[in-house]
């Protein structure tokens, strides 16, 4: 049994034929299910979305949750995002169980929430807004840390800062 047999299944190319087009269509329906349709909260609030900039008819929260880069139009995807479409809403919602650490960090003048894996294994990144009606949540990207050393300085940024 695994630590994280509570998170839905991978989503994976090759359950798709290997075809890039019917893949990326699956991931955007279960981004489209898990964010738009029926958005998650986090700690009572809403979450959002970051709707602009619309690349191929889609929004840039899909993009931040499926590929990487820093400038939004040359983003490439990248496939171990892809896979784990289906894991941020339910690290989202479920962010009080199954061991998640949460913390907040100062980026780029901005508060954002980052919601790691026990193991730092896989983090999810919101950044913190408010509103007329008050504090609310963008998704803002999601990634899996490969590095141990970059596991062991989100850990030691997890300690100093804990929500």
């Amino acid at each position: 049994m695994s630590l994280h047999d509570w998170l839905p299944a991978l989503v994976l190319l090759q359950d798709h034929g290997g075809d890039w087009s019917a893949y990326s269509e699956a991931l955007y329906k279960y981004f489209c299910r898990d964010f738009v349709e029926c958005p998650p909260v986090f700690k009572g609030r809403r979450v959002g979305l970051k709707r602009l900039p619309i690349e191929q008819g889609k929004e840039a929260t899909f993009w931040h949750l499926t590929s990487q880069g820093s400038v939004e139009a040359d983003r490439l995807p990248d496939l171990r995002r892809c896979e784990r479409i289906r894991w941020p809403r339910p690290m989202i919602n479920d962010s009080a169980s199954n061991g998640l650490r949460i913390w907040k960090q100062e980026r780029k003048g901005e508060v954002r929430v980052a919601i790691a894996l026990n193991d730092f294994t896989y983090v999810v990144i919101l950044a913190e807004r408010t509103g007329r009606n008050g504090i609310y949540h963008l998704p803002w990207t999601a990634f899996c840390v490969e590095e141990a050393h970059q596991r062991s300085k989100l850990e030691k940024e997890w300690q100093r800062s804990k929500v």
